[in-house]
């Protein structure tokens, strides 16, 4: 397992999450009702924070009761109603359920962050079948059935409203964790058909790629993994949970209004110049002059 920071854990605490610093007005969602997926810990937590310090009423879910218990109540402190239901977003059914729930209880909803996923490192050649199945479930489908479920009951209702589904920085692939990287895609490019899809219908669809971002989801990657991650954009640094909760609101908001079918990246710069390994970066990649001179096409000092 990977080794803490010098302050003790990975991401934000929760004093942390109360006084960052943040450019929108203090009541911009105020009256409005944002779903935010997976919002226990991590990315969720941090952008449902945001949301609920804007003045937002939420609607969290997500698959660990006690965690989203500990994070309503968390949230409640900012003063606006709170709605927290476990699900497993893989299940269609469930996620029709939490719907109609957060129907009954808010009368509707405006905004929808899809941020629940996860996936592990792994060498793409040791997926096992459930392995890869799990992932892509959750973060492909498990996305989908949100969106989808989500766009039925604005269109029903004739509302407007805007879905923001948090991605990957797909865009040089991702060595280690290719599942994550395929479902990920799949969300960027089913979020970019939809968008013209249900452009006719007011509602907008766009992503946030993070980058390598601190989290509390750190943790489960080995050091030799985090070590990458501080090499992986010019900017020769983590990210933080901030950064997206920030990315998040700004297409959420009116800010966004005439964006749609749009993936803000947020990388430092990741996707041009960067070389993240999860798994730790192999031996053959540790530089361009030891992989050549392991290569069996290298040139041998016979004159070749």
């Amino acid at each position: 397992m990977a080794e803490t920071t010098d302050k003790g854990y990975f991401g934000f605490s929760d004093d942390d999450l109360r006084t960052q610093q943040t450019s929108f007005a203090t009541d911009l969602f105020k009256g409005r009702t944002v779903i935010v997926s997976g919002a226990g810990s991590g990315l969720g937590k941090a952008i449902a924070t945001l949301f609920a310090r804007l003045g937002a009423n939420l609607a969290i879910c997500g698959r660990d009761p006690e965690k989203l218990d500990t994070a309503a109540n968390f949230f409640r402190e900012f003063g606006g109603k709170v709605f927290a239901m476990p699900i497993s977003i893989r299940d269609p059914d469930q996620v029709e359920e939490f719907f109609e729930a957060v129907q009954l209880e808010f009368g509707g909803f405006d905004v929808l962050i899809n941020n629940a996923g996860g996936q592990f490192p792994q060498p793409a050649i040791d997926f096992s079948r459930n392995g890869w199945n799990a992932v892509v479930d959750t973060n492909l489908n498990g996305t989908w059935w949100m969106m989808q479920t989500a766009a039925r009951r604005w269109i029903k209702n004739s509302a407007q409203g805007a879905i923001v589904n948090i991605v990957a920085d797909i865009w040089r692939g991702m060595p280690g964790i290719a599942h994550t990287c395929a479902a990920r895609a799949g969300v960027v490019y089913l979020s970019k058909t939809v968008a013209i899809e249900w452009a006719p219908h007011g509602l907008r669809v766009n992503c946030v790629a993070p980058g390598c971002c601190e989290t509390t989801g750190y943790k489960q990657y080995p050091p030799e993994g985090l070590a990458t991650y501080t090499e992986g954009n010019p900017m020769l640094r983590s990210g933080d949970e901030w950064d997206i909760a920030e990315a998040v609101v700004y297409l959420a908001a009116p800010t966004g209004k005439f964006i749609t079918g749009e993936v803000l990246t947020v990388d430092g710069g990741q996707q041009l110049w960067g070389d993240p390994w999860p798994t730790g970066r192999p031996e053959y990649f540790q530089s361009k002059g030891d992989a050549m001179q392991h290569s069996p096409n290298a040139a041998t000092n016979s004159g070749e």
